[in-house]
């Protein structure tokens, strides 16, 4: 495959998690009416539910791959997804929505898992760094258009179309990686699913400090993120009713996030990591701050909502890859196991908190705007830890 067709697959691979979540959004009081969904509160299990899935199995896929190879094991997560998002089609009840979700959910994790192995397997150095900054640019770019998406498909056809969609675009990947995509881990660097190795580098995750502080710092900070996201369409119909607004402001915020990874990749190697993602992590706590505060008020307008969630978000986009790399840093001898632990606590721990803001919804966005304070303080608190108590600079003796 040649350089910019695997760019294009790597950044398909990427997406089809971001579609999954982003592109039904405006679906959900539809979905919830057609699955005889009574309370508003409870649409938010379509979200949850697919990131549970999505969360806890992702820390199979790296020791699986592992063994026996990268394509097999994609292709087995791409059918999953796309047999899923069939089943997604045609529930006729809340029970089996969820079923599918989840499933859906655990066949999207093989892509987040293996994307970044098969990278790696294929390229090192500069030559990963440029497939990794062009496939993310692509990558940036949906959960910007994917509510667009799934509002144009409901202009035209029922909601259950949206499924139909990602159905096609999971086959479309899975027949590109069949057909265009080779093995790509060489035979000598497969491992067998050894017990005491599995257990030794599960215990070296897990006693980390920098690793396990950073972890679940992340994780807080998911929180307030899921919590918006599970939250964001009551906001635009109940709070403000401007439902016709939902997709062009989700747009306009998700532009600050995406803005915000690009020009974290221009600066992070002159400033480092500590001092961009603990000065985004204290301007996330103030952003989410002044916005609790503003809604307590009374004060709140659309303009301010939208203001407030892109500084906030400006500021996610700063955190993000930075606390990842952090908490990775320490453990690259075990970085399979690593990534698949991390990426299982992260999303789990983070769905969780975010349902639990999303259920706080009450008509206004105060349990919103506090669920980010929150989750922003306790991040800077772990960091806080961590670091024994320096922040921008890593404490005496660290790298």
């Amino acid at each position: 495959m040649g350089f910019y067709p695997f760019v294009g697959l790597t950044a398909a691979l990427m997406a089809t998690n971001a579609l999954a979540i982003d592109s039904m959004l405006p679906a959900l009081p539809e979905m919830a009416e057609a699955l005889g969904i009574a309370a508003a509160n409870q649409r938010q299990w379509i979200i949850t539910a697919y990131l549970l899935g999505f969360g806890v199995s992702q820390i199979f896929y790296g020791t699986i791959s592992d063994r026996y190879g990268r394509r097999p094991v994609l292709l087995f997560g791409l059918s999953v997804y796309v047999l899923a998002s069939i089943g997604a089609a045609l529930s006729g009840s809340f029970e089996a929505m969820m079923i599918a979700r989840v499933v859906q959910g655990i066949g999207a994790a093989a892509t987040r898992v293996l994307t970044v192995s098969i990278v790696r397997d294929c390229y090192s150095g500069r030559d990963m760094a440029r497939v990794m900054s062009l496939a993310l640019i692509v990558f940036l770019a949906v959960p910007i258009l994917a509510p667009s998406i799934g509002q144009a498909i409901l202009l035209v056809a029922p909601w259950r179309w949206i499924f139909g969609i990602l159905t096609a675009f999971g086959a479309a990947v899975m027949i590109w990686v069949m057909f265009k995509l080779p093995e790509t881990q060489h035979p000598e660097d497969r491992k067998p699913i050894d017990v005491a190795n599995v257990s030794a580098a599960f215990r070296t995750t897990l006693t980390s400090r920098i690793g396990v502080g950073y972890m679940l710092a992340m994780a807080f900070v998911l929180g307030g993120l899921f919590g918006f996201i599970n939250s964001a369409q009551q906001v635009f119909v109940d709070v403000f009713n401007v439902p016709h607004l939902f997709t062009i402001v989700f747009a306009g915020i998700a532009l600050f996030m995406a803005a915000a990874s690009l020009l974290n990749s221009r600066i992070v190697g002159r400033l480092g990591m500590r001092r961009v993602s603990h000065g985004a992590l204290i301007g996330y706590i103030l952003f989410t701050g002044t916005h609790a505060l503003v809604a307590l008020s009374g004060h709140e307008t659309l303009l301010l909502f939208a203001l407030f969630q892109g500084g906030a978000m400006f500021c996610f986009g700063l955190i993000g890859p930075n606390f990842g790399a952090l908490a990775m840093d320490p453990l690259g001898h075990v970085a399979g196991t690593a990534s698949s632990v991390q990426g299982f606590v992260t999303t789990v721990v983070g769905a969780l908190l975010g349902f639990y803001i999303g259920q706080h919804f009450d008509g206004t966005v105060v349990p919103i705007t506090l669920g980010f304070f929150l989750c922003g303080l306790v991040a800077l608190g772990i960091v806080l830890i961590v670091e024994k108590g320096r922040l921008f600079h890593p404490a005496p003796g660290r790298s």
